[in-house]
């Protein structure tokens, strides 16, 4: 029942945005009542954030899934890009930014959204270090490369909501595979 929640929360974040989605909606998106809604989840702040905390920890999942299947031989560092922008263009992106930008003015929301984001980086960041070895010592390479690139692709994932077909995101995400397979090879 609690995954059925977290994903019509999701879907409801997506159809209507934050400030439209309740725990009413949500109850009605799952099939549930909202007496079971709210025995899992008592409030619509604790519903969003564990539905996009769900919801990002299942995008890093499908990343290291993916990751791990790239044949012997693969350019790891441009598969990394391609992975990264799967997610970054995905549902869960747009789920997030909901939340993202409705946190900017709720100081309690934006406690718990600093939470989420400061988890999942830390979870990011583990992950390359576990699929990629430093270039040079001392460089942290590794430390910027993942906060680097999805800072680009979820700015690219912004134009896309204005045009989906402009030129300049395949662009640039070629200019981010060409900058991540010479940079992080350096040594």
């Amino acid at each position: 029942m609690q995954i059925r929640l977290l994903d019509a929360t999701v879907e409801s974040l997506l159809a209507v945005g934050y400030a439209r989605t309740s725990t009413i909606e949500v109850a009605a998106r799952a099939g549930v009542s909202r007496g079971a809604q709210l025995h899992h989840f008592p409030t619509k702040k604790k519903l969003v954030a564990a539905s996009v905390s769900y919801l990002l920890e299942r995008r890093l999942e499908a990343f290291r899934t993916a990751f791990a299947k790239l044949p012997v031989g693969a350019d790891r560092y441009t598969a990394a890009v391609d992975l990264l922008w799967e997610g970054a263009s995905s549902d869960a992106f747009y789920a997030w930014l909901e939340l993202l930008v409705a946190s900017r003015t709720d100081p309690s929301l934006h406690k718990t959204v600093f939470e989420i984001q400061r988890q999942f980086g830390e979870r990011v960041q583990e992950t390359f270090r576990e699929f990629f070895s430093p270039a040079r010592e001392g460089v942290g390479s590794l430390e910027i490369a993942p906060v680097f690139s999805l800072a680009l692709m979820q700015g690219l994932a912004l134009e896309r909501i204005l045009d989906k077909e402009d030129p300049r995101i395949a662009m640039s995400l070629a200019a981010l595979r060409a900058l991540a397979s010479g940079a992080m090879r350096l040594k």
